[in-house]
């Protein structure tokens, strides 16, 4: 992909982007630690490194860093290598997905660290958004390094497998918030890092081996398995089932009560390998309207 691309005072200002909204990619679902700021930009840490996202007209502004920082991290991961226009042309063919194509046109896919993406997902079972950002933050600042400050507030990694499989289950569940789900964590960072199971290699596999594989960590089922799969190991074919997604399937496809089985099969036939892009355009339209919430 071609940008018009601008470095200026510790900023790349990438020109007249489409298909890029922060709030879109922000508040989709897939990412818990970036957090929303008084100007309407989002900031937040990854690979070491602090960034903030703003929207200014039809320009996008990545602040705190520079070009070299730009392509050797946030370029990757923000898929900027991918053509999403062909993606929303290609899924605008079905009208439903075009209204919430329409609806959150500036959504892309991160290509998230699979360690932080495991245990983030593992604390998303049977949570509100609001709790899980602010597990994953203490967490952060528990267990993480810190990293300097930006803006006036300090920012700290994501602690590494190793460090989170020596926490205090106990510990865990008290200063982070993270309740019955802090044996999962410590488990789960045991088995990753005694490399019992190996995230890096689950690249290489089909998306359906690297499932079952991610499924024997404990607090990873069929939704938070997908999550990983599209969330950081590039599986877009991937389709989690959360309760948005179930909602929106069920009153614009299915008119009935339907398991999660049964949608995501579905949506495996009709979306195929866009399948998590589809996903990540429903789940935007549901949960930002209230689509199939029963009315009180």
């Amino acid at each position: 992909m071609d940008y018009d691309i601008v470095e200026k005072d510790n900023k790349i200002i990438i020109k007249n982007m489409k298909d890029f909204h922060p709030k879109h990619i922000f508040e989709c679902g897939q990412a818990f630690r970036w957090q929303v700021e008084e100007d309407q930009s989002y900031t937040a840490v990854h690979g070491g490194k602090v960034l903030n996202v703003k929207k200014e007209g039809e320009d996008v502004v990545f602040s705190n860093t520079n070009i070299s920082g730009f392509y050797d991290i946030w370029y990757d991961y923000f898929d900027l290598g991918r053509d999403y226009g062909k993606i929303k042309e290609e899924l605008s063919k079905d009208p439903i997905l075009k209204e919430a194509i329409e609806f959150g046109e500036g959504i892309r896919i991160l290509n998230q660290d699979p360690f932080e993406t495991t245990i983030s997902f593992i604390i998303s079972a049977n949570n509100q958004i609001p709790r899980i950002k602010r597990s994953i933050e203490l967490i952060s600042q528990n267990y993480g390094k810190p990293i300097g400050s930006y803006n006036g507030k300090k920012y700290y990694t994501f602690p590494s497998s190793e460090v989170l499989a020596k926490a205090k289950e106990e510990e865990l569940e008290e200063n982070c918030k993270v309740g019955y789900r802090a044996k999962y964590i410590v488990n789960t960072s045991n088995i990753i890092n005694d490399k019992e199971v190996e995230l890096d290699e689950l690249f290489k596999l089909p998306t359906e081996e690297a499932k079952e594989i991610l499924m024997k960590l404990p607090g990873v089922g069929p939704k938070v398995s997908n999550c990983i799969l599209l969330f950081s190991l590039n599986k877009n074919d991937a389709f989690p089932v959360d309760v948005w997604v179930k909602r929106v399937m069920e009153h614009f496809y299915f008119k009935e009560d339907t398991s999660n089985k049964k949608i995501a099969s579905y949506a495996e036939e009709k979306f195929g390998n866009l399948g998590g892009f589809a996903q990540q355009y429903l789940f935007y339209y549901a949960r930002e309207l209230g689509i199939g919430r029963k009315k009180k």
